[in-house]
Formats: C-alpha cells, structure tokens, sequence
C-alpha cells in the first residue's frame, strides 16, 4: 500500500547539505562522535561503499554518499578542497568546538563573540568539508549591526 508523498518531504523544508566524502562510514562516525549527529539511514552496497546516508545534527539535515567517479561524485580530498562552508547553529558552541578538534577536526577559528550577535567558531573535518558552527548570544538590530561593521572595519 502507499501513500500520497508530501511534495517536500517532512524534515526537509530547509536546504540540506549533501556531502560527498572518500570514505564515507568514517565520515558518518567522525560527524557523530564530533558533532553529535544521528544517524537516520544508509544505503550501503555489499562492498561497503556508502550510496547514501542521512544524519541529523540537531535539527538540520545532512546526506552524504561515498564518492562515485563515474557520476562525477567526489570528494574534497579528490577535488583539492572546497570552498563550501556549512553553517549550523548550536547550543554551545564551545563545547562542540572543543568535542570536534579532539576527534580530528582542524580549527580554523576558535569560538570568539562576533558584533552580530553569535559565538562562533570554524573548523575543517578530517574530509575536507569546512564548518561554522555559531550559538547566538544576543539580539542584534540591523542599524546596530551596521553600525559595529562600520567601527570594525574603519581600523
């Protein structure tokens, strides 16, 4: 029996980033211990490589796959990089910080207070992808935010 599917399926309102990673069981494990992910579902074939998986970090929606050359599926590692960075926003910035550099991530900026408003923080996974991780700590309005931009970038 089936059902009528939503046209947008229920989780998936929002843009979901689909990273493509060389060696993607490992990237599922690194992003749960890291960052806390849940894994939700794996399409793995009987070698093992990953056809798709999705997680959920906090409310937001990941999927990944392992690369697939043929379909032109790769990888920053394969690529050289990538100038994609995800943003997510966390409860505390510092702590997933701190539990991601200890599991393999690079910090490209530690947690600092930003004049717009958030706690934030940069780091680059262990498979290329770059992240911004942000707790936001107070309201900022338009008018003030220009007005910080403004002094920090006058010096």
């Amino acid at each position: 029996m089936t059902t009528r599917a939503r046209t947008i399926p229920a989780g998936f309102e929002r843009a979901t980033p689909y990273l493509c990673c060389k060696g993607a069981a490992r990237a599922i494990e690194f992003y749960t211990t890291a960052f806390g992910a849940k894994e939700t579902m794996r399409l793995a074939e009987k070698d093992g490589r990953i056809g798709h998986a999705e997680l959920r970090i906090g409310e937001a929606a990941i999927m990944l796959s392992d690369e697939y050359p043929d379909m032109g599926v790769l990888s920053p590692a394969t690529l050289g990089g990538s100038p994609v960075s995800i943003h997510l926003y966390v409860d505390d910035v510092d702590a997933l910080f701190q539990r991601a550099v200890a599991a393999g991530a690079r910090a490209s900026k530690p947690p600092s207070d930003q004049f717009y408003g958030d706690r934030s923080a940069s780091l680059e996974d262990p498979f290329g992808h770059k992240w911004m991780f942000a707790t936001h700590i107070e309201e900022v309005t338009p008018d003030e935010m220009q007005r910080r931009y403004d002094a920090m970038t006058a010096k």
